[in-house]
């Protein structure tokens, strides 16, 4: 296989009423670890890169992104490439030139008709570029060390009614909608609200993403499936069992050991993942 349109990817399960996964990846263990799991599931996947992770990569967009390329190249399995949570317009248009063909514009944190503006604004620059785009309404809390919302704090959850608009006037291709889950979970314990999804599903024309999904225990991951959801966001799962492994791994002189287990042990969660939304 090669490297495809992380769109189609979530068109074509879409269409077949699944969802395909995407993690977010930091280093390049990483996006290999993901590509081997789903190898392992013998199942398309996305590899995600974030405004944050390139932050921490001192701003550098194009080394890690290339890697993330090349292991999809190389892959046994269709693989998409995505640059998620971008708020920064200059990095947003870096995607194409980086090689990806999918990007998430993150208003969120806006008041509504800002986050429209800008939204629309993104989208028509990604479209008239090639560019899938996916935003989010509501808000999946958690993000950057900030402590998730109230569960009945406005914002909190997507209406169902204010996401059809936003879908209509900002022209996006995927929407992230905030039903319970929340970034950065330590423990598989949150609970999505299913009829609100189920709402939405109903409402909103174009598929539905799932932002947050590590703190979902595996029931709530498929039940969110069912229910409508077609892309799940993936990222703290990955780095738990790549942190824990490090711990019983880690030697003083060599990075290789250490980094072998972590690839291993994130390549099991990986496939897993992948697993548990088919």
């Amino acid at each position: 296989m090669t490297l495809v349109c992380a769109g189609a990817l979530v068109r074509e399960a879409a269409g077949a009423g699944r969802a395909v996964a995407a993690f977010n990846i930091i280093t390049l263990e990483h996006a290999e670890a993901v590509v081997a799991g789903a190898e392992a599931a013998g199942l398309p996947v996305i590899l995600q890169l974030s405004e944050n992770a390139v932050k921490f990569r001192d701003g550098r967009l194009l080394p890690i992104s290339r890697a993330a390329a090349a292991c999809a190249e190389a892959a046994a399995v269709p693989v998409g490439l995505h640059l998620d949570h971008v708020k920064s317009p200059e990095l947003l248009r870096q995607a194409c030139d980086a090689g990806y063909s999918s990007v998430m514009y993150d208003a969120a944190q806006l008041p509504y008709a800002e986050n429209l503006e800008a939204t629309r604004s993104a989208a028509d620059w990604a479209h008239a570029n090639g560019l899938w785009i996916e935003a989010e309404l509501g808000e999946v809390g958690g993000k950057n060390g900030v402590a998730p919302l109230d569960p009945h704090a406005p914002g909190a959850r997507t209406d169902p009614d204010e996401a059809r608009r936003f879908v209509a006037d900002s022209g996006v291709d995927a929407l992230a909608v905030a039903i319970g889950s929340s970034h950065a979970m330590t423990s598989r314990t949150a609970a999505l609200d299913h009829a609100l999804l189920a709402r939405l599903a109903k409402t909103v024309e174009v598929p539905l993403v799932l932002h947050g999904s590590s703190g979902l225990p595996d029931s709530e991951l498929a039940a969110a499936v069912a229910g409508g959801i077609r892309k799940v966001n993936i990222g703290t799962a990955l780095n738990l069992a790549m942190t824990e492994a490090i711990r019983t791994h880690l030697t003083p002189a060599d990075p290789r050991p250490y980094l072998t287990a972590a690839r291993a042990a994130m390549t099991a969660t990986a496939a897993a993942m992948i697993g548990a939304l088919n």
